[in-house]
């Protein structure tokens, strides 16, 4: 739903000023302890931010893409793990609720996925199913009423904190690819399910990823995701929203490494003069900017076609592609620019240079949004 043009503006003041006042201050101590402190986990569910895209009547505030692609700016302007702590609440780990969800599992789950009581996780990746999604082998087997699963998953966000996982499986392996994959609602709590420990990762410090088994772990048949043989479906209607989502908040650590080079470069002095006098710096910032802009028209335009119904998963996999790429030669240049002062932990510009890196891998990387854009292109013949 979008919001009307003052209520928007206000929402997006409040995140502003909780990532300006409350978060930016606690990037390095995030970074240090690899967690983010509970009061603060606490404070993002009072904001709604946990419930940003579930509809409102069931506790969310049910933002238009486009509403939710201008928050995602503003979360962007502070470390990326922030935002991973109610992010798979906002996208991969309650859409496939959303879109496909019964109203007895809506009822069940939304409520509490919106208020962040619930923590909800999206368990596709494994060991030989990365960019090959199709290829998973988690297995789920009918018995009775309940499905039997066996299998393991990996690098899955917040699975440590997670109480729902949404998990693909393959319930019939007579079909190749993503035919026989079924999507389904698994809860932390049933027996056979464990999660391995946080994974040591190059950056974004206080969100984690772990491995995920399986373990003869008995799911009620009332909580498979849609029809037998849908799941590769519901992960790539997900995905949609969900690249999107990310393109968005690369466009904000975009913006956030600009005007910290611009405000570094102003003060800075070299041959008696600020850094910003000389041309060459200029130019990093002028591509830079360049590239930002060029990304967030392209993010806001995409979402606006999304809420109004066109299918849009070519312009989504190209913004994702853009942005996340995009960032990265940000952040490279943000280095460069600071030099040595970029290199080392005091200003957190290295923290960020690493930090971005992973948005060219997950939710698909470059190459496979690559394919999805030739792809779709030539299905619609240019």
């Amino acid at each position: 739903m979008a919001l009307d043009l003052e209520t928007r503006e206000q929402l997006i003041d409040t995140v502003r000023r909780f990532v300006s006042e409350r978060l930016r201050p606690l990037e390095a101590q995030v970074a240090e302890n690899d967690a983010i402190p509970g009061e603060v986990i606490e404070e993002m569910k009072g904001l709604g931010l946990f419930g940003l895209s579930i509809p409102e009547s069931f506790g969310g505030l049910d933002l238009s893409m486009e509403d939710e692609c201008l928050v995602g700016v503003e979360l962007g302007r502070t470390s990326p793990a922030f935002r991973s702590a109610f992010g798979t609440n906002v996208g991969i780990g309650s859409q496939g609720l959303v879109m496909f969800g019964t109203e007895a599992q809506k009822e069940k789950y939304l409520p509490g996925i919106a208020s962040g009581e619930i923590i909800t996780s999206f368990a596709l990746t494994e060991p030989e199913a990365g960019s090959d999604s199709a290829n998973v082998q988690t297995r789920a087997v009918r018995d009775g009423d309940h499905y039997v699963l066996n299998g393991s998953k990996r690098f899955i966000t917040n699975a440590n904190k997670a109480d729902l996982f949404t998990v693909m499986a393959r319930t019939d392996p007579s079909k190749p690819g993503g035919g026989g994959v079924s999507a389904f609602l698994v809860e932390r709590s049933l027996p056979g399910l464990s999660v391995g420990k946080p994974e040591k990762k190059m950056g974004q410090q206080g969100a984690h990823i772990c491995d995920v088994v399986f373990d003869n772990v008995r799911v009620p048949a009332e909580n498979r995701l849609g029809a037998e043989g849908e799941g590769f479906k519901v992960a790539m209607q997900v995905l949609d929203r969900g690249r999107l989502h990310i393109s968005s908040v690369c466009i904000g650590v975009a913006e956030r490494l600009i005007a910290d080079c611009v405000a570094y470069a102003t003060e800075r002095k070299q041959f008696g003069q600020a850094i910003s006098n000389f041309q060459l710096v200029q130019g990093m910032i002028a591509d830079s900017k360049t590239e930002a802009l060029a990304a967030k028209a392209l993010t806001m335009e995409t979402a606006r076609k999304r809420d109004a119904g066109q299918s849009v998963t070519m312009e989504a996999a190209a913004a994702k592609y853009f942005a996340s790429e995009m960032v990265g030669r940000v952040a490279d240049r943000a280095v460069q620019i600071f030099g040595g002062a970029g290199y080392v932990a005091d200003y957190g510009i290295e923290r960020l240079y690493r930090d971005v890196r992973i948005f060219r891998i997950y939710e698909g990387t470059s190459q496979i949004q690559q394919v999805v854009i030739a792809r779709e292109t030539l299905k619609r013949g240019g």
